[in-house]
């Protein structure tokens, strides 16, 4: 009944042509953005990451600057750690991934992110790369370690039981 009053007023829009209808802020995305799949894809990586422990912060397409800066899907501070997520719906080619991947270093060279205000006061840890979804990367020799696996991988990898 809520939404239904809501949608009403015009606070929100709905996207019905989906068997889970969606629903948009007034103004928003457009119902028929081609992002849709991937905001419920970032969705989808809360509420698995939410099931082992509430992230201390997630924020959504965070920015870190101007152009050439990394730009994740999500930072967010879950199990005691900073990470950058990076949702791949659909495996990118490898000069693409190599580019993102240069912009990371590219920030962690810069010492910029030293300066973010989740940074803890005794000791500066740039955040951990997470690749969740399509394709595998070339990624290794970078001065920061990236992960690439789905959630239930992770939590495998840090020892954690279902």
């Amino acid at each position: 009944m809520v939404l239904k009053r809501l949608r009403r007023d015009n606070v929100i829009t709905c996207a019905t042509d989906r068997r889970k209808y969606i629903y948009f802020p007034v103004p928003g995305i457009k119902k028929d953005s081609a992002k849709i799949g991937h905001f419920l894809a970032i969705a989808d990586f809360y509420k698995q990451i939410r099931k082992v422990e509430l992230p201390r912060v997630f924020d959504v397409e965070p920015k870190l600057g101007g152009k050439g800066r990394p730009e994740p899907d999500v930072f967010c501070i879950w199990k005691g750690a900073p990470w950058f997520v990076e949702i791949q719906r659909s495996q990118f080619s490898d000069r693409v991934m190599q580019e993102k991947m240069n912009r990371y270093e590219q920030y962690y060279l810069s010492g910029e992110w030293e300066r973010e205000a989740w940074q803890p006061a005794t000791k500066k840890v740039f955040p951990y790369v997470w690749i969740v979804g399509a394709g595998k990367y070339k990624t290794e020799g970078r001065s920061f370690r990236v992960f690439q696996d789905s959630v239930e991988g992770m939590k495998k990898k840090l020892g954690i039981d279902s």
